[in-house]
Parts: structure tokens; C-alpha cells; sequence
């Protein structure tokens, strides 16, 4: 009354090409979003209200200028 079976083994060769084809899409997805993101601009520019990024003398994070109310 056994109604299921152990699947067939896969062959050695099948499983390394599986994990092949796999690693190779990944590596290919990475590429492509890392080229993707060089190649396209954002939507839209830097917020005015947003500082700039801090220069070669250290930055302004975290220090107020004036009255926070």
C-alpha cells in the first residue's frame, strides 16, 4: 500500500549544473544592478532641506544651528 516512492536520484552532473547555472545568475543579476546603478540618475535632485555631505574637515551631524520649536 505504498503510494509514494523515493524520488529517482539526480546525477552528479545535474546537481553541479544546477548549482552553476544558479551562481552564474547571480553573479550576473549583481552586474547588472551595479552597471544599472552607474548608468542611470536619480529621479530627482537632493532635497534643499537636507545637508550637504560633510567635507575633507569632519561634519556637521548632529549639531544644531539654531532653536528646535
Amino acid at each position: 500500500m505504498a503510494r509514494h516512492r523515493k524520488p529517482p536520484a539526480l546525477p552528479v552532473a545535474t546537481v553541479r549544473a544546477r548549482r552553476q547555472l544558479a551562481a552564474c545568475l547571480a553573479g550576473a543579476s549583481a552586474l547588472t544592478a551595479t552597471l544599472l546603478s552607474l548608468t542611470v540618475t536619480p529621479a530627482a535632485p537632493s532635497a534643499p532641506d537636507r545637508p550637504h555631505p560633510p567635507g575633507p574637515a569632519g561634519g556637521t551631524v548632529g549639531i544644531s544651528v539654531g532653536p528646535l520649536w
